[in-house]
């Protein structure tokens, strides 16, 4: 991460952490909760925490923060392990919040027996009521002074399942006039009769986040703890906590989270997302999770690039899509290899080619790269191109094809539109047009100067191919900013489908390979193709449309 840009304020502190002596390994954590997909707000923590480790050599443990079985499932850990990895990185430990049951129940006995916890058994309502507002001081509640012989009894008795979901909690014991209002007496534990992912039903309490984390950092010896801004007021209560019970003091550091224009990094309206049925599930190309963007073609070179250019900040700020869309054209021009499609077909016939003849013509695969080598273009005397490559009356400095004029076909000849046929609607369905033999591409001899080049397929070894056509989710900038139901702004035009004709080397592409489909985008092959039908996803335009059309609105 260090380089000539600087260190960003979390390398200095773990440089001079680790300078002073003060740690001899740092260790850091990914912390995510099992309850949904990953978005792009966690592939941000992932790279700074994993970054952070690999940089000075220590090490970054996985640990899911499971510990509420209602929203937690199976499926949610294996799909975070395997954005982990697809992001390019390995942890030193794969743990769990759910392994430290045991200790994190014996950590609130020890708080009772301190006089630092006790049972209520007032409602959530009588416990919000009691704490006060930020100007308004917290009161005490009646079963604030039990004696700590009657809090061990109690709490048991919530462990052994003898008392009802929300009948009782585990609170801490602080201060209810705190300026903090986490501090006024948090709840530490609650009652959840539901089965575990893992534990199954052993468990009838669990512990809450804020007593959770900082004891499972503790317990592992994480040294710095990275959250997002959101945690600077728990900040206060995670360190009295591990003062309280004397334990190795890890220690919480906040950077600013992803905000980014036009996209939401909510999980749980994510979920809402999924569950109204919005999109197609949690990996629909559309969504800003992790799983959704390697579908639609971005490569973990691109995110990691994106998360190394927004830095690590203390305040938040908002990212433009257009960074992360230039990060993944920056590494897709490179690796990307080169095909043709015609998405609108207009069917070109060149008269003085002969009927029946073939030839196979000779493309790169990518210019960028001389090792991707080059494949063959089967060539014949019908061909498909772009309907937007034709115009029957043309402005000045209009170099594609027209009635009279000329253009290269892309690894192939030059041709000229001699004739137009419309159908009795006056849409043009056919171009008649002559070619130049001595104009082939690598041996052009004719001495014929064209400005346009344009792509084509064969039509006789075309391939029929889906194309689905992806755009940002949401046509609103800000969603941080909206006061209504954040569904009103999504975006009709997210999706649009279309039917197209491939080069036929495209019936060998897998899903792990990436393509620019010349003069159109950059695509990927989608999970839903089979071998009878070819379906590709639009990963990115070739430049950034989207801005130059809002400024235009």
């Amino acid at each position: 991460m260090a380089d000539e840009k600087g260190l960003n304020f979390l390398e200095e502190i773990v440089e001079k952490d680790l300078k002073s002596g003060k740690y001899q390994e740092i260790v850091t954590r990914f912390p995510p909760e099992p309850n949904g997909y990953l978005h792009l707000g966690h592939a941000k923590s992932i790279c700074l925490n994993f970054g952070l480790a690999k940089d000075y050599n220590g090490k970054t443990n996985l640990r899911f923060d499971d510990t509420n079985p209602l929203t937690e499932e199976t499926e949610y850990v294996d799909n975070i392990k395997n954005d982990v990895k697809w992001l390019g990185f390995d942890w030193a430990n794969e743990l769990y919040a759910s392994d430290y049951f045991d200790q994190l129940y014996e950590f609130a006995v020890k708080l009772i027996n301190k006089g630092l916890a006790y049972v209520d058994d007032s409602t959530s309502e009588e416990i919000a009521q009691q704490k006060g507002t930020p100007t308004q001081p917290g009161v005490d509640g009646p079963y604030r002074n039990r004696t700590a012989e009657e809090n061990l009894r109690l709490f048991e008795e919530m462990k052994e399942g003898k008392h009802l979901d929300g009948s009782k909690v585990l609170r801490a014991k602080i201060d209810m006039k705190h300026a903090n209002m986490l501090m006024r007496d948090p709840v530490l534990y609650r009652i959840k009769h539901a089965k575990h992912h893992r534990t199954g039903d052993k468990w009838c309490i669990y512990p809450l986040y804020d007593f959770a984390h900082g004891q499972s950092d503790s317990i592992e010896k994480v040294t710095h703890s990275i959250c997002t801004l959101e945690f600077v007021p728990h900040r206060e209560l995670y360190d009295w906590l591990i003062n309280k019970l004397e334990i190795y003091p890890s220690k919480q550091y906040e950077f600013a989270r992803l905000n980014m224009t036009y996209t939401m990094m909510s999980k749980r309206k994510l979920l809402q997302l999924v569950n109204e049925k919005y999109v197609k599930g949690w990996d629909d190309p559309r969504m800003p999770t992790i799983s959704a963007m390697r579908r639609r073609g971005f490569t973990p070179e691109s995110i990691r690039d994106f998360c190394e250019r927004i830095g690590v900040a203390k305040r938040d700020n908002m990212i433009d899509f257009g960074v992360l869309e230039f990060c993944v054209r920056d590494h897709l021009n490179k690796v990307a290899l080169r095909r043709m499609m015609v998405l609108d077909p207009i069917k070109v016939v060149i008269t003085n080619y002969e009927n029946g003849k073939e030839e196979l013509l000779t493309s790169e695969n990518n210019p960028e790269d001389e090792a991707a080598g080059s494949r063959n273009l089967p060539f014949c005397h019908e061909l498909y191109i772009e309907r937007d490559d034709f115009m029957e009356n043309p402005p000045k400095k209009y170099f594609r094809l027209a009635p009279g004029g000329m253009v290269r076909l892309k690894s192939a000849y030059i041709i000229q539109c001699d004739e137009v046929i419309k159908d009795e609607k006056g849409e043009v369905t056919e171009l008649r047009c002559t070619y130049f033999p001595e104009s082939k591409s690598g041996s052009d001899n004719s001495g014929l100067k064209v400005k346009g080049v344009i792509h084509w397929v064969s039509a006789k070894h075309a391939v029929p191919a889906e194309v689905r056509l992806y755009d940002r989710l949401f046509n609103t900038e800000d969603l941080g900013a909206i006061e209504d139901d954040f569904t009103n702004h999504l975006n009709p035009e997210s999706l649009k489908v279309q039917q197209a004709y491939a080069e036929p080397e495209l019936v060998n592409a897998t899903i792990n390979d990436r393509f620019q489909f010349m003069r159109i985008g950059y695509f990927c092959l989608d999970l839903d193709s089979t071998k009878d039908k070819l379906v590709f996803n639009r990963t990115t335009t070739l430049r950034d449309m989207w801005s130059k059309e809002q400024k235009k609105g």
